[in-house]
């Protein structure tokens, strides 16, 4: 029997979604949320009472790149180019918006890119001519904040859309749960002898798309790159033996973590690509607890916090938010699911 996508629809107001970061990181709230169903409402600044040394946690090191850039062809044409994955040094898929055709340069500040060819699912593919796609990015791309900030970026997402650990820049969009952790943050939980341990997967444009099918067992999953190296996995598996719990920071960390761990519990090191689709029935076989963001209705992130939390659970702990006036998505508050 199929599972209607219905289900995980909630009433959202839009004015609870976040235009704007808070304005210092990590002065958000937190809704601690148990797996029975009660709910509690705090400060993100709690985090360091709650979180004991019978945890550890797994956080998603990867950067957001300036991927959206903005040129015009030798007619005057507008054109955006979203850039998605490198494929060389000097190539990258894409989505183009504005009409181009294969072969068409485009000028993006002082360097010039080419459609070199049409894929499929309306991708593109991207060739830069003069300067790396590093440099055109520093120099004149632009922070590709989600669509349902509507507002163009400014100099401020370009720190505040990173996470403070953020490293190599190969995602589309922040794994917006870490947004909220400060360096103060984090030293207070390793000084109270909490580990922290870096993963690595790429978010992809994916995570802006709500699901059109109508059936959960119908939606396709996008594809994510994943990094896990054999230092953490090795000591994933040590610390669990021991009996430390798992907390995993996002959604993102949680879909790494349920990709490389088998059904033993053992963790294996590794780079891959994970179209992991966690929905309700799902055993998990890493995570403990997960510190998130709200999510929107009807998604396979909505979806995945159903599967770790239960249904009811989840719809209660949203509908205590809405009511609440907590604020929803990237530059929204947090909630704890232990």
């Amino acid at each position: 029997m199929k599972t209607p996508a219905e289900l995980f629809d909630f009433p959202l107001p839009e004015e609870l979604i976040a235009q704007h970061p808070p304005e210092t990181r990590g002065a958000s709230r937190l809704l601690l949320a148990d797996r029975k169903g009660s709910v509690q409402d705090l400060l993100f600044r709690d985090i360091t009472e709650l979180i004991t040394d019978e945890y550890f946690i797994v956080i998603n090191n990867t950067r957001v790149m300036n991927a959206r850039l903005e040129g015009f062809k030798p007619t005057g044409g507008r054109v955006e180019v979203f850039l998605l994955n490198k494929t060389s040094s000097d190539s990258f898929t894409a989505l183009t918006g504005g009409k181009v055709k294969e072969g068409t340069e485009v000028t993006v500040g002082e360097a010039v890119i080419r459609i070199e060819k049409f894929l499929d699912d309306g991708l593109r593919m991207i060739r830069f001519l003069t300067h790396s796609p590093e440099e055109v990015m520093e120099r004149w791309g632009h922070v590709p904040l989600p669509p349902y900030i509507r507002r163009n970026d400014s100099e401020e997402d370009k720190i505040r859309y990173q996470t403070v650990y953020a490293k190599e820049a190969k995602s589309v969009a922040a794994p917006t749960a870490g947004l909220h952790f400060t360096e103060d943050t984090l030293n207070g939980l390793r000084n109270k002898g909490v580990e922290i341990l870096e993963v690595s997967l790429d978010v992809g444009i994916g995570t802006f798309r709500p699901m059109k099918a109508d059936h959960l067992e119908d939606h396709r999953m996008h594809t994510e790159r994943y990094h896990v190296s054999s230092e953490t996995a090795d000591r994933i598996n040590s610390l669990r033996k021991s009996g430390k719990k798992l907390i995993c920071v996002g959604t993102t960390a949680m879909r790494t973590m349920e990709s490389v761990t088998d059904g033993n519990g053992t963790v294996h090191a590794g780079s891959g690509e994970t179209d992991i689709f966690i929905k309700p029935g799902y055993s998990f076989k890493a995570a403990d607890a997960l510190i998130t963001n709200f999510h929107l209705p009807k998604s396979t992130l909505f979806v995945l916090v159903c599967a770790f939390a239960g249904r009811e659970s989840m719809l209660n702990a949203y509908a205590h938010a809405v009511a609440e006036r907590y604020r929803f998505f990237s530059y929204g508050d947090a909630m704890f699911i232990r």
